[in-house]
């Protein structure tokens, strides 16, 4: 349904409810929980990177889990792409932004094929806008306001939806303030008083920062403008806000929530999260195997699994190359598929990616876009190598299900990542990771060393240091084996294929950490 710029008044409404009178006991490991989760993003709905895999994933797995679970949404523009029907729950309010009266109302969706609600908070002056957080000239300069309404009216939200709430998890910066708002208890909601708060980093190195002057917009007492809660070198910090009021914190990777703890990768907050690393975890992200599985892909000319996977690859890579005018050949074909940033290893991967052209040892294929310096050297490079380098500066689903499947190796040699999806859809599809040993990607694969090839537990190739020098000799070590070592090379790919690394897993140690947060008093403005 078009989503109109019509309001409706707020509710005349008592402030007390059903949450107001009750009382949590001692938890109990079998008892369901009403969960409520906030996002920024979430798949089918809005998507700009990884955020919107989990948000559209995880309270699927969790309710089918026997949870009941909802989920919090901005309205953007892109939510009328999605083809669900959208319904107006006739109910709208009022929120006071900095004196400013800005009013939304709730509309309603649900996660497909789950019975998961989606709450999507309509404002179009906020949202209905073509980019999430930005356009081609950089972000969008109110987007402390936009995110400071949106927690505002998700608080506002649940207590006048009288929803049910146990855990209230959010993700990211975007939501920040919320846990500081249960905390705090900013507004007068009965809810406040037994739910819990859990808190997603999925990347720490974005973190809402934003000038003091936009204080005012949070709706915070100025007392918690100091450098204990959201004050950050002077600045306003709204993912700080989160990390210090939440019940509890988890990161997308076991290795990645050590790492966020030092000044390497700590992005200032180091200090933070070791005071709190008691209540920090890491998990890994899960694959959802109903979009990512080569014996069901529609994108693919032949299905195939762990016992097909030689024909299954080699129908794959003949379509791909014939459809990215690649040469035809024996040699080993390379897939790159990502934003085309510093952050992802793209200052390691063209100076490599030169010499490899020069030789003869393998074909390579790369999907992405990003930084117009590496769209420009990228495609420069594809001109000079036709039939040795295809270059796509686009992003293509079906194109990506396709490079998965051909390649023989995928390469990501991230500087850092938190958790990395890429690398366990390559496992699935019998392609081996190349990976630099950083965050998630230390925690899903596993180095081809002489001791885990003998224990049958090797599933990729590392490298330590970030590094031209130790990219170009990984890839020369899999590229040895793959014409070398045959069997070696299936050993590989036949593990990697049979590991499971699906939402089902991911979700029950979510759960662990919900019935953690229950298990304790909460936090409060005074801990």
């Amino acid at each position: 349904m078009p989503l109109g710029r019509v309001y409706y008044s707020p509710k005349t409404r008592s402030k007390t409810n059903r949450h107001s009178s009750l009382r949590l006991a001692m938890p109990d490991p079998s008892r369901k929980l009403h969960i409520i989760m906030a996002a920024s993003e979430a798949v089918p709905l809005a998507k700009t990177g990884g955020l919107a895999d989990v948000c559209g994933a995880l309270p699927h797995q969790l309710a089918r889990r026997g949870h009941r679970c909802s989920l919090f949404l901005p309205a953007y523009h892109s939510i009328s792409r999605s083809n669900l029907p959208i319904t107006d729950t006739r109910l709208g309010f009022v929120v006071n932004m900095n004196g400013r009266p800005v009013a939304c109302r709730i509309l309603t969706t649900e996660l497909p094929h789950s019975g998961v609600t989606i709450y999507l908070i309509d404002q179009p002056l906020y949202f209905d806008r073509e980019g999430l957080y930005g356009d081609s000239s950089g972000d969008y300069r109110d987007n402390c306001e936009r995110f400071c309404f949106f927690s505002r009216a998700v608080v506002e939200a649940i207590d006048r939806l009288q929803l049910p709430v146990d855990i209230l998890h959010c993700h990211d910066w975007q939501t920040g303030l919320i846990p500081a708002y249960v905390a705090t208890r900013t507004g007068v909601h009965g809810w406040y008083s037994h739910a819990r708060t859990v808190m997603t980093i999925h990347n720490l190195a974005y973190q809402g920062r934003f000038w003091s002057a936009d204080w005012p917009l949070t709706g915070l007492p100025a007392q918690y403008f100091n450098w204990q809660h959201l004050e950050f070198f002077g600045d306003l910090n709204l993912l700080k806000a989160g990390l210090v009021f939440s019940d509890r914190l988890t990161t997308v990777s076991p290795t990645y929530a050590q790492e966020i703890q030092t000044p390497q990768l700590g992005c200032g907050l180091e200090g933070v999260l070791s005071g709190r690393s008691d209540r920090l975890t890491g998990i890994v992200n899960g694959v959802d195997y109903r979009d990512w599985d080569p014996f069901r892909d529609p994108h693919l000319p032949q299905p195939f699994s762990v016992d097909s996977w030689h024909s299954g690859k080699a129908a794959a890579r003949t379509q791909l190359r014939q459809e990215l005018g690649l040469a035809e050949s024996s040699q080993p074909l390379i897939g790159l598929i990502g934003r085309l940033a510093d952050q992802k290893g793209w200052d390691l991967v063209l100076p490599v990616l030169h010499r490899w052209l020069s030789g003869a040892q393998a074909q390579w294929v790369i999907l992405g876009s990003g930084e117009r310096r590496y769209q420009d050297l990228l495609l420069e490079q594809a001109k000079q190598w036709p039939g040795k380098l295809a270059v796509r500066i686009e992003f293509s689903e079906p194109l990506a299900h396709r490079i998965e499947a051909a390649a023989d190796m995928f390469l990501m040699p991230s500087r850092y990542e938190p958790c990395g999806l890429n690398q366990l859809y390559s496992l699935r599809y019998g392609t081996v990771p190349i990976v630099h040993a950083t965050g998630g990607l230390v925690d899903t694969v596993t180095d081809a060393t002489p001791d885990a090839l003998a224990q049958g537990q090797a599933t990729g190739f590392r490298f330590d240091v970030y590094d031209a020098t130790n990219l170009d000799q990984t890839l020369r070590r899999a590229v040895q084996m793959w014409y070398d070592a045959p069997h070696h090379w299936r050993q590989l790919v036949e593990t990697g294929m049979r590991q499971d690394w699906s939402w089902g897993q991911s979700a029950a140690r979510y759960e662990e950490v919900y019935r953690q947060a229950m298990a304790v008093p909460p936090v409060t403005a005074g801990d």
